[in-house]
């Protein structure tokens, strides 16, 4: 593959041609989403939205052309888009991200959606306990939390980078009453019960890394996609700590990696009792693993 040089955007170059320059190079340079790459870097770039761009062409680049110039550079070096803009457009709001951090995937939804689908179904409550074992940028928490007022939230990760971000990201949403990170060593020196255990472990194989996307390979924490030799190391870390750490009929929500539903399936049942269910991303691969306390495991 042959992966287009990049070049330097003139100040006075307008914005739909460095628009035009800026997908044709994402293309040779083997990147599927050239187009939306292109026109989300360029404006960022500019400090524009998408609006402005249509309305105003032919305006020139300006004094952003440099930051244009460097943005096509880190892009065609295979850094993911979300990385250079520093921020991710998950569930229903805009997080921080960091290089401690994983970058939240849209697959990861999926574990949101099913976890408000549980509270919905349920009998009505003013609050939730809830643990997020792993919780990186605090995405998965912070969504939530936000679906559920009067809810409070504990998100636990072993990097102080990844705690420093998941902070940020809980004041920015004005969730810092209502959230809590603690730098430890998945369900290590935790106490109390839970009424939901939510948790995206680290789950490729340790052999299969070095075979990612360079977007993944290059850019995410290993810590975070390393899941030992199998995929299954942190599952075996978290889902036998769960019967003293969840409410009786309390609910764990995990997500998997692909092939992975039987094993972890197996895992829950020897923790918690019951079957696991298993939910499909917008792909059809199954995605979550959702099992319950029973009270026969909680007594």
């Amino acid at each position: 593959m042959v992966v287009a040089q990049p070049l330097e955007f003139g100040p006075a170059l307008a914005r739909d041609t460095a628009l035009r320059v800026l997908v044709r190079m994402f293309t040779e340079g083997g990147i599927e989403s050239a187009q939306t790459d292109g026109r989300v870097l360029l404006c960022a770039a500019l400090g524009i939205d998408h609006a402005n761009l249509i309305r105003e062409p032919q305006s020139p680049l300006g004094k952003g052309a440099a930051r244009v110039s460097s943005f096509a550079a880190r892009r065609l070096r295979r850094e993911p888009v979300s990385r250079i803009i520093g921020q991710r457009e998950f569930w229903q709001a805009r997080f921080k991200i960091g290089e401690g951090v994983l970058d939240p995937r849209p697959e990861t939804e999926t574990l949101v959606g099913a976890v408000l689908d549980h509270t919905a179904r349920a009998a009505p409550r003013d609050s939730w306990r809830i643990l997020d074992l792993g919780t990186g940028s605090g995405a998965i928490l912070c969504s939530i939390l936000q679906n559920l007022p009067g809810s409070f939230g504990v998100g636990v990760d072993i990097s102080q980078a990844a705690c420093a971000v998941a902070r940020e990201n809980l004041k920015a949403l004005g969730l810092e009453g209502r959230g809590f990170i603690a730098c430890g060593d998945w369900t290590e020196a935790l106490s109390g019960r839970f009424d939901i255990i939510v948790s995206n472990p680290p789950y490729i194989e340790s052999g299969a890394i070095a075979h990612l996307e360079p977007e993944v390979r290059d850019h995410d924490p290993p810590l975070a996609l390393d899941g030992g030799d199998d995929g299954l190391a942190a599952y075996r870390r978290i889902i036998p700590a769960l019967p003293d750490l969840l409410m009786p009929g309390g609910l764990i929500a995990l997500e998997l990696g692909v092939g992975q539903d039987r094993s972890v399936g197996k895992l829950l049942h020897a923790a918690l009792g019951g079957s696991a269910e298993v939910k499909p991303d917008l792909h059809g691969n199954p995605r979550v693993a959702l099992a319950r306390l029973t009270l026969e495991e909680a007594s």
